[in-house]
């Protein structure tokens, strides 16, 4: 997943003509310091395992918490469908989630 003009998109599906002359921001933009609230809670929760989705997992996490700053479990549920897990990980994503979303309420962030 990257985000396209802010858009949430998977990235093996969408064909590059799609993204020329568009804003592209892939899991490295994200924060120039690895410091953004949702890396920071993938860390604390250990979220990831093989790390397989864990960058697709976090774009699109981007996106439902700069939309939604206090979403629910089936708001994450919903905004995460699609994200394959092959470690089933899931919970740790959802509560990692939750704290990304806490995080930036404290300070204001995304």
């Amino acid at each position: 997943v990257v985000h396209l003009n802010g858009e949430a998109v998977f990235s093996c599906v969408t064909k590059v003509s799609r993204a020329a002359d568009q804003k592209v921001v892939t899991i490295e933009g994200l924060s120039e310091k690895n410091d953004h609230p949702l890396q920071k809670a993938w860390i604390e929760l250990d979220v990831p395992q093989c790390g397989y989705c864990q960058s697709g997992q976090i774009m699109s996490a981007a996106v439902l918490l700069r939309e939604n700053k206090n979403p629910t479990d089936a708001d994450i549920d919903a905004a995460m469908a699609g994200n394959i897990c092959r470690c089933g990980t899931y919970l740790r994503i959802r509560s990692a989630i939750h704290l990304a979303a806490e995080m930036q309420r404290k300070v204001g962030r995304m």
